[in-house]
């Protein structure tokens, strides 16, 4: 016959305890599982996309240094706006007007470093520039950092929007051998400004 052990001492957790702490630890794996989901990773990019956009900033790029108005017109939206690296805002219309009567003219643009990010109808592009050149008579030079805007509308392409600033000689990466005249940095080799098939 085999003895049975009984413990003088009983836990009684009542069941409203229980219930609690059951909504309290499914609570909690909610909240980290919903944390976890709003973390950053890499945003897939769809490729046909990016080479269409990589395409259409290097059309701008020649239509820039060509001052080909029309091919601009083409390119951007009826309500763009672009912001110049010196705080100036300029419409669609303000844009070409500069680019027709030489007011804004670039004689070097070279990108790199480029990020092409992919939401939906929209592509947002960040890259950096080293330009040459002149806008509303004052020198355009040295290394700028900038942001277009493609919007797909109708299966076209156009650009709805350009924000562009200097960058300035202070912290890492930015000291006196960066900007204009110095070479880019591994892998953000600069762009050669091919003209558009």
């Amino acid at each position: 016959m085999r003895a049975r052990f009984h413990s003088p001492i009983r836990f009684c957790i009542p069941n409203k305890v229980v219930r609690a702490n059951v909504w309290i630890l499914g609570l909690v794996l909610c909240v980290s599982a919903a944390q976890a989901a709003s973390l950053p990773r890499p945003h897939h990019q769809p490729k046909e996309i990016v080479r269409t956009v990589e395409k259409l900033e290097r059309q701008w790029q020649h239509a820039e240094l060509t001052a080909d108005t029309a091919v601009m017109a083409a390119m951007l939206s009826e309500d763009y706006l672009g912001i110049y690296g010196d705080g100036t805002l300029a419409t669609r219309g303000e844009t070409l007007e500069s680019f027709k009567n030489r007011t804004t003219r670039f004689s070097e643009v070279y990108t790199f470093d480029r990020k092409i990010r992919v939401f939906g109808s929209t592509v947002v592009v960040v890259s950096k520039a080293r330009a040459n050149g002149v806008h509303d008579g004052e020198a355009i030079s040295g290394l700028y950092r900038y942001t277009r805007v493609y919007h797909r509308h109708n299966g076209v392409w156009k650009i709805v929007s350009f924000e562009a600033s200097a960058i300035h000689p202070h912290g890492p990466g930015h000291g006196p051998n960066a900007g204009a005249g110095a070479a880019p940095g591994p892998g953000s080799q600069p762009e050669p400004v091919v003209p558009p098939e």
